[in-house]
């Protein structure tokens, strides 16, 4: 559907969109619609400054950028400068838009909150995902010590394991409490990356070692799940949950840049490339959302939204 060409405010910048990557929470998004209006989707976006306001002075028209925001799922986008992120030359558009969402969302559980230090274990639940990926690659880049993930598949199994991590169990098959005690001699993880929820929380928490952190991303399973207070109390457990749905505008903005200083120099050094499922062109969108829901994708599905990319696809 054609809209207007936005226009940036004075502190604004216009970015024109190469490639944009899907996440879960625009299907649902998309789904919610009632009205029969254009609304704007799409949490990450990459491109090149088109324009900037008046007020802006961090960039200038031609930046490579990729950026967290709203919209981004279309030919042009209006972002805030500090939702952008300066794109290295060593880095393709479908890369760079399949970073800002995943990678900042992970940077800001594994190294904000969970505050995971190098030598540290870490355990990765549903890690084919997107974010369980960039969780991966962030503590492999940051000098995590052991990492263990869990999966459903034994294809994404096996395509894991090539990751080089240290263990990864296929929890359809194998207890997820046994295999990650005995990958880590009994004295379980320091820090837990859960997208799944309540139908592994009682096995996250037996397998965190003392003072362990759990931070919950999503909850793929389910919302509702029961504490041994026990289990708390004698380990000294710590339980985050995080999302951005409550945080105020410069808070979002502060994750995008504590993700841009951590982060760029291992990116652009090639150690946080992420697994591209597929690519779609911006008009197949609908595909690449039915695509998603099967669940059948290990990595990050990607929208080109230059036709030249798509040439070069």
């Amino acid at each position: 559907m054609e809209v207007p060409r936005p226009t940036p405010g004075p502190d604004e910048v216009l970015v024109r969109v190469k490639a944009s990557a899907l996440n879960r929470g625009e299907i649902l998004q998309a789904g919610r619609v009632t009205s029969g209006d254009p609304v704007p989707i799409g949490v990450e976006f990459a491109g090149e400054v088109e324009q900037v306001g008046a007020q802006v002075r961090r960039w200038r028209v031609g930046d490579r950028v990729m950026g967290h925001g709203t919209g981004g799922q279309a030919e042009y986008v209006v972002a805030a400068p500090l939702a952008l992120i300066p794109v290295p030359d060593t880095i393709s558009w479908v890369q760079a838009a399949a970073f800002p969402n995943v990678f900042v969302t992970a940077h800001d559980a594994l190294i904000t909150n969970a505050r995971m230090r190098p030598g540290e274990t870490v355990l990765v639940n549903a890690a084919s995902s997107g974010i369980g990926l960039a969780a991966i690659r962030i503590a492999q880049a940051m000098g995590a010590g052991r990492i263990v993930a869990t999966t459903r598949s034994d294809d994404k199994a096996e395509r894991l394991k090539a990751l080089g991590l240290d263990c990864v169990v296929n929890v359809s098959v194998h207890d997820q409490v046994a295999e990650v005690l005995a990958a880590t001699d009994g004295a379980g993880v320091d820090v837990i990356i859960d997208s799944v929820g309540g139908t592994v929380f009682e096995a996250n928490l037996e397998c965190l070692a003392v003072q362990g952190r759990l931070v919950n991303i999503g909850r793929l399973g389910s919302a509702t799940a029961s504490i041994d207070l026990n289990t708390l109390w004698l380990k000294r457990l710590h339980l985050i949950g995080v999302t951005f749905r409550t945080r105020a505008e410069a808070e979002r903005l502060e994750c995008v840049q504590a993700a841009a200083r951590d982060l760029m120099a291992p990116l652009a050094a090639g150690l946080l490339n992420m697994p591209i499922d597929r690519t779609y062109p911006i008009e197949d969108i609908a595909a690449g959302h039915e695509y998603m829901t099967t669940d059948r994708h290990f990595g990050k599905i990607v929208l080109l939204v230059d036709p030249a990319l798509e040439e070069a696809a």
